[in-house]
């Protein structure tokens, strides 16, 4: 039997979601019998890949026997009727008619709501997927109360959107009935709301998780006409607007304003009837991208410079590099070096910092880096311990579980070893993918040199192509890009050193120079009898994010990593709680592909 008809056996009995099972074809072969094939299974195909054998690929699940892939259920059973009179007075009050409710599957039940203290009469609103109600949200129509039966983990009203029109993107079910009230059916709300942390107008990572309604939603994102989004009109709701608007891609997102006194759709219905939601979505404005606007689109964001001033950029984890580049999204950073410099690792160090103190997440495009071997880099500079053998004790088993749960968490890799992913066009749908379903902040394409060339365009033509098209994507996606890229051959001056290559140095085009927001220079000047490695900055756009300079920092030939100069190299924080972890397999690296 072929490893795509038992991929596709195992997809049907497992049903969707991630899952590792024992490959067939190199399981039989070893002593251990681990199970070493990730396994994604999505409702039309399933991709698989084994990290022993490097066996991969995907097999599509044809309609009539994707009906065996486990369905959500709902958590129990529920006596639910067709709505009562008081549902449908209640739902009156509200600017909601019978037929809308009744077009969206809202029934009622009497339930015990918890925050009242009884079972009253309620309304549900059904979530459902591939026509099977999975969920639904309970609300009473006395008192304000709330409740769930399972857990809503998609869009409300999904099924009801059709492909090639708008989709509105509004925070609520009722916010979603009143856009039906009106016409527009293609609506569909967030499951819970903007229930998450902002600190500075912007969503907490540790949230991310909450944002898997637009992974399911790809299908219907990805042909639609016309994006909308009307999110409640308070700091949370917008910072949620910003967050979607972000991973979808600014560039095709359109955003409502309410009107002073209104805080959502619902509102706008009860106050100023339909013809208030009309205006609403037909006066909705382009969301501000790289592109030609009216100033004032742009005006609340000079009234926050002009309170609070630029600020800076993210922090690289070292203060002396800070004073020269720190990281912003929207922005791409040039990354150029002679060979074994340690530029490639210098970036992976940036995202390892940044991910332990800010919680950014980020999309690994490296072709030089298989990804077994590039987890055990990002782990050995985190850890700050040699993850293999040698004169120097390594990582422990249970550290190396610590370990894999950090880039876990913090890190997905776009990796085909077929070369399918050395197109210019193959990496940019791929990281549109680690935006939309894993929220990652910054990406790194190292190095340059793997992607194709088109025949009919020469070199120059191309790299500043494929820069333009990297920046918007940048900018559309808000998400920071370091781009590596070798210089040419440089010949040594008279004092027998090669001198620091720069943008105009680096091989191919004068755009590496004239595109970058940011260039550097990872610069050993003796690799081979120092440690030092020298950071310098050639190009800074913006004051704001740093300046033309150059520092130093000492480079950890046993874990790869960057210090501060004459640092301890073996004096490292306690990450882990010893005692914590059990045991594991080094052959079990969990790694998110984003495909």
């Amino acid at each position: 039997m072929s490893i795509e008809l038992q991929v596709r056996g195992e997809a049907f009995k497992l049903g969707t979601g991630q899952h590792k099972i024992a490959c067939p074809t190199c399981s039989q072969s070893r002593k251990k019998k681990n199970k070493t094939l990730s396994l994604k299974v999505e409702t039309e195909m399933a991709v698989y890949q084994c990290w022993h054998c490097n066996s991969e690929g995907y097999v599509f699940l044809k309609d009539q026997v994707r009906e065996n892939v486990r369905p959500m259920i709902v958590a129990k059973q529920i006596n639910e009727t067709s709505l009562s009179d008081g549902a449908v007075s209640w739902l009156k009050s509200r600017g909601i008619s019978e037929e809308t409710a009744t077009k969206a599957g809202l029934k009622s039940v009497n339930h015990w709501i918890q925050s009242i203290g009884s079972e009253t009469e309620c309304i549900t609103f059904p979530y459902k997927n591939n026509g099977h109600v999975y969920a639904s949200k309970i609300r009473s129509i006395s008192d304000k109360g709330f409740s769930c039966n399972g857990s809503p983990q998609s869009f409300f009203n999904l099924e009801n959107v059709e492909l090639n029109d708008w989709i509105i993107i509004c925070e609520g079910e009722m916010d979603a009935l009143a856009f039906m009230e009106t016409g527009y059916d293609s609506v569909v709300s967030v499951p819970n709301g903007a229930v998450m942390k902002v600190v500075d107008k912007k969503i907490d990572p540790s949230d991310d998780n909450k944002f898997k309604f637009l992974w399911d939603a790809k299908k219907q994102i990805d042909n639609a006409d016309r994006i909308v989004i009307a999110t409640d009109n308070d700091e949370a709701g917008q910072a949620m607007a910003e967050e979607i608007a972000r991973r979808i891609g600014k560039d095709v997102c359109w955003k409502v304003e309410f009107p002073e006194d209104c805080k959502d759709a619902n509102d706008v219905l009860i106050k100023y009837g339909r013809d208030g939601i009309d205006k609403i979505v037909t006066g909705c404005k382009p969301w501000p991208v790289a592109g030609f606007y009216d100033a004032s689109h742009f005006y609340d964001q000079v009234d926050e410079i002009y309170e609070k001033g630029m600020g800076k950029g993210e922090s690289t984890g070292y203060d002396n590099v800070d004073n020269y580049y720190t990281i912003v999204g929207g922005q791409i950073t040039i990354v150029t070096g002679h060979p074994s410099s340690g530029k490639s690792e210098f970036v992976d160090q940036i995202m390892v910092n940044m991910a332990e103190k800010t919680s950014w997440k980020f999309g690994i495009c490296s072709f030089e880096n298989e990804p077994r071997l590039h987890i055990a880099k990002l782990i050995s500079k985190w850890l700050g311990k040699p993850f293999f053998d040698g004169n120097v004790q390594r990582l422990t088993r249970r550290e190396l579980e610590a370990g894999k749960k950090f880039v876990q968490s913090h890190f997905s890799f776009l990796y085909q070893a077929d070369g399918s992913l050395s197109s210019i066009d193959s990496i940019i749908e791929r990281l549109k993918i680690a935006v939309l379903r894993h929220g990652i902040r910054g990406a790194v394409i190292d190095p340059y040199n793997y992607i194709q060339r088109p025949s009919d365009k020469n070199e120059t033509e191309w790299i500043s192509e494929i820069l333009t098209r990297i920046r918007v994507f940048a900018q559309a996606h808000d998400i920071h890009i370091w781009f590596v890229a070798h210089p040419a051959k440089m010949l040594r001056g008279q004092d027998g050193k090669v001198p620091v290559p720069k943008g105009y140095d680096i091989s191919g085009s004068a755009a590496w120079f004239a595109k970058a927001d940011v260039g550097m220079s990872v610069h050993r000047p003796d690799p081979v009898n120092s440690v030092s490695s020298e950071i310098h900055i050639w190009k800074c756009r913006f004051s704001w994010v740093g300046k033309q300079g150059f520092t130093e920092l000492d480079f950890n030939t046993i874990t790869s990593s960057y210090q501060q100069k004459n640092a301890d190299p073996f004096l490292n924080p306690v990450k882990i709680d010893q005692d914590n972890f059990e045991e594991i397999d080094i052959e079990e690296l969990d790694i998110e592909l984003p495909y």
